[in-house]
Formats: C-alpha cells, sequence, structure tokens
C-alpha cells in the first residue's frame, strides 16, 4: 500500500501522468460505445455537476455531463419543489344549457353574445359569457355588429404609446430559492425596466421601487398616461398614488384575466410578442 501511494504522489514525471490521461480518455470513449445509457444518482450528479465548471470551455461538451444536461437537472429540481396540487376546472355547459343557448340565439337573430348571456342569467342560469360565445362561434352565430369597438384589445392597440405594463415574474436559484423581480414593460417600445430583485416582496418594497424607477425615467413619465397591473395584494394604493401623482391612471385587470395584461403576462411566461 505505501509503496502504492509513493508512485502515485512522488514517483511520476509530467510526461507519464499525461500519457496516463490520455489512455484513460480513450478508455472512457471505448466504454461509451458499449454501454447503455447511464444512470447517475444524486451522488453523482452533485459531483459532476461540481467539478464541470472548473473545465475549460473546449472540454465541457465533450463530457458525460454537458450544461445543457446541469440545466435539466436544475429544472427538474424546481418541478419537484414548486408542484401544486390539481384544480379542477369549470363543470362543462350540459346539453341543456346549450340547446336553451341556441334557441335563444336562433329566435333572436339580432342579439349578440352579452344579450344572449343577460337573458339567461335573468332566467336563473349560472352560465359564463365566455361559454355563451364559445357555443355559438361553434355553431356559426356570429356576435352583433356594433358602431363603435370599446373592446379590451381595441384600449390597448389606441393607447399603446402612452401605456405602462407591470407585472412580477420568479427565478429559481441553485438551492432553490425562489426570487421575486418586479418590473415595468413600456408597451409601445417594448423596453422593460427591472425595478428590484427580492425573496419577500410587500407593499411598502413595491411602492419604493416605483419611486425609484420615476426618478430614473424623469420627464419621459409624462408620456405615459395609463398603468396596467393586476389584483395582487402587493400592489397597495401607495403604489398606485406614486403614478397618480405624475399623471398616470392604474388600471387593475380583473382576477384570472391574464390577457387583460398580455404584454406583462408574456414576458412572465418567457415568450416573444407577436
Amino acid at each position: 500500500m505505501s509503496v502504492r501511494l509513493l508512485y502515485l504522489f512522488m514517483g511520476r514525471s509530467q510526461a507519464s501522468k499525461d500519457a496516463e490521461i490520455m489512455v484513460l480518455r480513450h478508455e472512457v470513449m471505448v466504454l461509451r460505445r458499449q454501454v447503455a445509457r447511464p444512470q447517475p444518482d444524486w451522488a453523482d450528479r452533485a459531483i459532476l455537476a461540481a467539478f464541470s465548471r472548473l473545465l475549460p470551455a473546449a472540454l465541457r461538451g465533450s463530457r458525460l455531463v454537458i450544461p445543457g444536461t446541469l440545466l435539466a437537472w436544475h429544472r427538474r429540481l424546481i418541478a419537484r419543489k414548486w408542484t401544486y396540487p390539481s384544480r379542477a376546472g369549470r363543470p362543462r355547459t350540459g346539453q341543456e344549457g346549450r340547446d336553451l343557448v341556441l334557441r335563444l340565439a336562433g329566435e333572436n337573430p339580432a342579439w349578440g353574445y352579452r344579450r344572449v348571456h343577460g337573458e339567461l342569467v335573468r332566467l336563473g342560469h349560472s352560465v359564463s359569457e365566455a361559454a355563451v360565445r364559445r357555443i355559438l362561434r361553434a355553431c356559426g352565430y356570429r356576435p352583433a355588429p356594433r358602431g363603435l369597438d370599446t373592446s379590451w384589445r381595441t384600449f390597448l392597440r389606441v393607447q399603446a404609446e402612452g401605456l405602462l405594463a407591470c407585472d412580477f415574474f420568479t427565478v429559481d436559484t441553485i438551492f432553490l430559492r425562489r426570487l421575486y423581480v418586479l418590473f415595468v414593460m413600456e408597451v409601445a417600445t417594448r423596453r422593460v425596466h427591472i425595478l428590484g430583485v427580492t425573496r419577500y416582496p410587500d407593499g411598502a418594497w413595491t411602492a419604493q421601487q416605483a419611486r425609484n424607477l420615476l426618478m430614473d425615467v424623469g420627464e419621459r413619465i409624462g408620456s405615459s398616461r395609463f398603468l396596467i397591473r393586476d389584483c395582487d395584494t402587493k400592489f397597495t394604493a401607495a403604489f398606485d398614488a406614486v403614478f397618480a401623482i405624475e399623471g398616470v391612471r392604474v388600471v387593475e385587470s380583473p382576477p384570472q384575466t391574464p390577457r387583460a395584461n398580455c404584454y406583462a403576462e408574456r414576458r412572465t411566461l418567457g415568450t416573444d410578442d407577436p
């Protein structure tokens, strides 16, 4: 045993070490062609993840664990930690309700989706406006003509030059600690302002980040007319007051309607604009 230790630590030249490394590399290449896909356990993954960052960039792509493998392991850890119980959606509209929707639309051709939905509510039926619209569209019924388009989509398109959108998105660290990032987007230019990052956001912190934004943009805030945000409790009255002083009206989107704040929501999901 002692002779082996002396051989490993003292009696070897640099040339012999280089030759042994070359032989070991070739042996690994031969074994890779013969064995199936390896199944490392958590200890193997921890060691490979820790030491792979010490390798030169040119060698990382040919190793057993490449950077893409490390990112995949990290995504699996996040998925296991932040697994929420499945929630049942709204119940489907029964056949009797569908028949009644189609009957009202057929007997009253001038009625639109909203009018049909309103009459159903007056009759005591619990059905959403979106369900009525979906049923009628599937059967070829078009909405009633309107002289003035006052839809939310039109509002976003017309007011894009003076529109701001804000929201939070999350980032999970390697130690599975969740960070909350507050941002504001200028919808016309898609310019994103990162206001702050914290683990524990609250109303006071959010309001202070809004004040910091106004200090950074200066007089350019005067060109903004509306700020869209969701109904998160972290957006308090103090947050709204910061923008109201500058003449920016805060518009709160309805609960569970991500499309109302579509520009910010697309950023939280990491997708590009259409």
